[in-house]
């Protein structure tokens, strides 16, 4: 427990422009509040106010590490400070007593952190944070990408005539080259010259983004071959699905075990079993990014690696389904990630201090 290994935890109740944090000691017992702006001053003045009323060992319960709370849990880090990643606290029902506020909230965080036998740390910054943000950034474009496509084609459907006849037999590639290339017409006819100016428009959005894309895939390629080359030599695993491994499991020690991992990763099996018949089903909670990296990498190695299509003929020669199949591929990819990223990137951070130390 939390409180046999503290003597006060310091719950921070986070929000875009303040703080709110709430000191409490081991036994649960709220001994001060303070509230502080949501900058490097703020963040200063709450640590003098905790080191004056709080002496080591403590621990600090902070909502929201990766969003509101990311400048105060990265400055608390650097100066040596417990940073333990809490969720949102639950509170009773306001039907019946539920008080809210910030303070209350961030009591209820430290109470919540002193009762658990687990702790969460912060995802890690520097690379991780950078290939997060390259992720992030390039999804969007991915997203605002199909939306022109799908406009693009919505436009060709309705044009006149005149121009749908020259674009109905071309491809999706085609489709948008040809529109990007269209040149306004010198007719009278409005209708047809709006067309025209819209398509061209669209289809040069859809080509910038395609550019944007592509650049931020080299530099999630780059960074994913500097963070762990070992899992991007693993078959079926490209930049994009090594990229969000990495994310979801952000640096050694986070996440406790192989069996975490695979929880977080949606990929645990739960027990589905009735009378006689014994089973399991996908688990379809845990963190959807990352379920989706490993059902990527297991369907690649389903069709092209030569051990795992026998594995699955095997397990198919079992009455097993697909599902089944993909979903026990699934977990034995977690496992072996997991695994593969916890060795070799603590290998990597001891030879590098070792590297420091020389």
């Amino acid at each position: 427990m939390l409180a046999d290994l503290v003597g006060f935890v310091v719950g921070v109740d986070t929000h875009k422009r303040r703080h709110t944090a709430a000191l409490v000691a081991a036994n649960g017992g709220l001994v001060d509040s303070l509230e502080v702006p949501a900058t490097a001053a703020g963040y200063g003045q709450l640590l003098k106010w905790v080191e004056k009323q709080a002496e080591a060992p403590r621990a600090w319960a902070i909502e929201g590490t990766a969003s509101y709370g990311a400048g105060l849990s990265s400055y608390l880090q650097e100066r040596s400070e417990w940073v333990i990643e809490v969720d949102c606290p639950t509170r009773p029902a306001r039907r019946k007593g539920g008080a809210k506020s910030d303070p209350i909230d961030a009591v209820r965080a430290t109470r919540e952190a002193l009762s658990k036998d687990v702790f969460a740390s912060p995802r890690q910054r520097g690379l991780r944070e950078a290939l997060r943000a390259l992720q992030t950034t390039r999804e969007g474009a991915v997203k605002t990408r199909t939306k022109a496509l799908n406009q693009l084609h919505a436009l060709v459907l309705t044009a006149p005539e005149a121009l749908r006849a020259t674009l109905r037999d071309c491809s999706a590639t085609d489709l948008v080259r040809h529109c990007a290339r269209l040149r306004r017409t010198s007719r009278r006819d409005v209708e047809l010259a709006t067309y025209v100016d819209l398509l061209r428009r669209i289809a040069r959005r859809v080509l910038a983004l395609e550019a944007e894309v592509d650049v931020y895939e080299q530099q999630i390629d780059q960074l994913t071959q500097t963070m762990a080359p070992e899992l991007r030599d693993e078959q079926g695993v490209g930049p994009i699905s090594a990229a969000q491994i990495l994310i979801s499991w952000s640096h050694p020690g986070r996440v406790r075990s192989e069996a975490a991992f695979a929880s977080l990763a949606g990929a645990a099996p739960i027990e589905a079993s009735s009378g006689e018949h014994t089973r399991h089903r996908l688990n379809r909670g845990g963190d959807r990014q990352l379920n989706r990296a490993l059902h990527i990498v297991a369907n690649n190695r389903m069709r092209h690696h030569q051990e795992t299509r026998e594995y699955v003929e095997r397990r198919r020669l079992e009455n097993k389904t697909e599902r089944e199949i993909r979903r026990c591929l699934k977990r034995y990819l977690a496992r072996r990630f997991f695994k593969l990223l916890e060795r070799a990137i603590s290998e990597q951070m001891f030879a590098d201090a070792w590297e420091f130390a020389a």
